[in-house]
Formats: C-alpha cells, structure tokens, sequence
C-alpha cells in the first residue's frame, strides 16, 4: 500500500519550512555533502520513526541514537539516493519499499563537519531491520511516535559547556544532539507535538559524554 497516511502527508508539507535552528546553520563553504532518512512508517504499536544507535566503537557519534544516512558519494543520486543506500545498508530496508516525500532545509553538524539533508519517507512496503553494518550499527529500533511525543518522554538535556537542548528517553534509548534538535523541529513544525515539560532538565550521562568526547 503505498498511499501516504494523511498525518504524514501535513507533517512533510510543514516540515519543509522547519527553520533551521541557530546552532545547524550551514557555513557559507566547507563541509562534506550528506543526507540522513527520516522513516515513517505504521509498526505494530502504531505509527513509528527508524531509528539506529551507532556503534559504540565508532570514531563519530559513537554510541548516539540517530537517523540512518552518511556522505553523499559520487555515485549516489544526490542526497535522496545517499539517504536510501545509507538507510539500506546499515538496516536492511529495501529502497523499493519508501516513497520519498520531501527533504528539508541544508543542516550543518560541526562535530563532523558534514553538511546534512534530512530526507522525508513513507515506508509503504516495511521488512525487518536489523544491525546490517555492526562496525557502524549495534541496534535499529522502530520507534513509535505516540512515545517520541508523550511528555514523560522528553527533557532538556544539559552538557557540561551549559548548552541545552531538545531529548527523548524512548525504547532505552537517549535520543539527543542533532537528531533530537530535527525531530523536536518536525514533530513541531508537523503539527505532532504535545505539551511538555521544557523545565524538565538533566545533565548528559557520564557514560554518554564518555563515548561523545572520544570523537
């Protein structure tokens, strides 16, 4: 069935014009080219978002929750076929099985120096996921959103720099950075979002800030 839920088609005609927050504006040069894929679905607890946790021996964002996606190569149909190759390899969908509804506005990651697309899908025809690229992958989850937007879910996490920003606690997973500032924006912008807590704040664990520092 590859007909877009109607939740989802409103959420990805706002989220096209999700400003950019300050701290993701791209420079006016520099940067690697590369793209990550949102991907909606309907799971067996209802709507859900993939969602991958990096491996905790990675040189980059080891250890963090994440959207699936890396680098644009040469090869690659610009940043929507980068965003479905890298979402196929590191948890076995197959591209066949989204409909790409949009990408969003240019976003840049300085720990990493890459130049981010976020790319919107409808995944129509789901399979099973798993950790396809253990050095770069240690689990993939289907994250209902019901639990990304429920406000026990959410805080303000604070680093040991003072800067705060947007996390969830979903499915044992701490979901912050760059990720949690996009999807806090789209569940926003896409009209998802519940009241909560924004006094609701936390320091990042020891053992998160442990795996952050290593990059």
């Amino acid at each position: 069935m590859t007909d877009v839920p109607e939740w989802l088609d409103r959420l990805a005609a706002r989220a096209v014009h999700t400003p950019v927050p300050h701290g993701l504006r791209p420079p006016a040069r520099g940067g690697r080219p590369a793209a990550v894929l949102m991907l909606f679905g309907e799971g067996p607890d209802g709507p859900d978002l993939l969602l991958i946790q990096r491996s905790s021996r990675g040189r980059r964002h080891a250890g963090q929750p994440a959207f699936p996606g890396g680098g644009v190569d040469p090869e690659d149909d610009g940043h929507v076929g980068a965003a479905l190759r890298e979402a196929a390899e590191e948890t076995g969908i197959d591209p066949a099985g989204v409909k790409v509804l949009c990408t969003l506005p240019e976003l840049f990651v300085w720990h990493s120096d890459n130049r981010v697309t976020p790319v919107i899908g409808w995944w129509h025809t789901p399979v099973a996921v798993y950790a396809a690229a253990p050095d770069e992958v240690d689990s993939v989850e289907r994250v209902p959103i019901a639990e990304l937007v429920d406000p026990a879910n959410r805080i303000v996490l604070r680093t040991p720099t003072g800067h705060r920003g947007p996390a969830f606690k979903v499915r044992g997973l701490l979901v912050w950075g760059f990720t949690a500032m996009v999807l806090d924006a789209v569940l926003r912008e896409g009209g998802l979002e519940r009241p909560w807590d924004t006094d609701r704040v936390e320091d990042l664990p020891p053992d998160v800030l442990d795996l952050a520092a290593r990059g």
